[in-house]
């Protein structure tokens, strides 16, 4: 449920400072929702580095809403037995690559037999369409008697690897994807979107907890509103927006990105509130069958509550999203 500070109510947002958090990295800039929701609402905003913890801590009741990534919605879901979060909104979708060192002999998906492979974290969103993508052209991993070794690793040590040839290729988000190309000597292989149907897939959603949702449907239906409208503003000032997004980057983590690698980054971007519900149930599959999430396919049919965005755009005049 939402604190209280002062008789005002209390909305605690999680989010990470990455380019795929890009309604949240704007309006934390300039305050867009802090004066879309009015003075009785005080948001309060913690940064994440990664989805697990992130959703760790709206199990907790540390946080009410995040922007999170599909897998760690799905297993929070999973692990709630569906009690704990729905998804209400989409955030982004694209921005995740298959990057292979120059050098390392690849040119074709069979030359990955015996070659390292780098995803940011076991069952993370990239691993799983790595292990899938593997799977569907006839290769196992070491794990599963099989000869590519898929390698776990933070982002900015698969970079440091890339550089000592110690690494062969990476399922990489941005803008880490870009990083690797104009860093590390290495070549995109595969733009993940051309796997999925019109390109689109679930990068970043906008997650509520189940209790705070209950308790203030009108909160959330305010908030879903704003991010819409920021949604829109984002594509309709994209120059200015990348400009905002890399200076709260550079706030919060101390560095900002090469104009270049924002530019190439955001080129595999794209900016949305459709949460591309049948895409993530498809990547949900592919989790489960490299070992994810149990030994039974779970149900997600009460994963999304999508009434209150679909009231927002009719009021806006816009398609409903399914």
């Amino acid at each position: 449920m939402a604190g209280h500070a002062q008789g005002n109510v209390l909305i605690r947002v999680g989010t990470f400072p990455n380019i795929t958090h890009p309604q949240a990295m704007v309006a934390k800039a300039n305050g867009w929702f802090e004066k879309a929701m009015g003075p009785q609402v005080k948001i309060e905003w913690k940064s994440f580095n990664a989805g697990p913890i992130a959703i760790e801590a709206l199990f907790s009741g540390a946080i009410d809403m995040a922007y999170v990534g599909p897998n760690p919605t799905i297993n929070g879901y999973v692990h709630s037995d569906g009690e704990a979060l729905r998804v209400v909104a989409g955030a982004t979708s694209g921005a995740a690559a298959l990057i292979v060192r120059r050098d390392a002999g690849i040119e074709k998906p069979e030359d990955f037999h015996g070659k390292r492979i780098a995803s940011p974290q076991l069952g993370n969103t990239q691993d799983v369409a790595l292990r899938a993508w593997l799977k569907a052209h006839g290769m196992k991993t070491i794990d599963k008697g099989g000869d590519v070794q898929v390698i776990p690793l933070a982002n900015p040590d698969q970079l440091n690897l890339f550089l000592k040839k110690e690494l062969d290729a990476a399922w990489a988000p941005e803008p880490w994807a870009t990083r690797l190309i104009r860093e590390g000597n290495g070549r995109l292989f595969l733009d993940e979107r051309t796997l999925w149907p019109s390109g689109q897939f679930v990068t970043t959603n906008l997650v509520v907890s189940t209790k705070f949702l209950r308790g203030h449907p009108d909160l959330v239906k305010n908030w879903l509103r704003t991010h819409v409208e920021l949604t829109d503003w984002i594509n309709g000032h994209p120059a200015e927006a990348r400009k905002i997004l890399n200076n709260q980057i550079q706030k919060e983590t101390g560095k900002a990105l090469p104009q270049e690698v924002i530019d190439e980054a955001f080129s595999r971007l794209q900016v949305t509130y459709d949460p591309f519900r049948l895409a993530l149930l498809n990547a949900a599959k592919s989790a489960f069958e490299a070992g994810f999430l149990g030994s039974r396919m779970p149900d997600l049919s009460g994963l999304y509550e999508l009434t209150l965005l679909n009231q927002v755009l009719a009021e806006k005049g816009k398609k409903a999203v399914q």
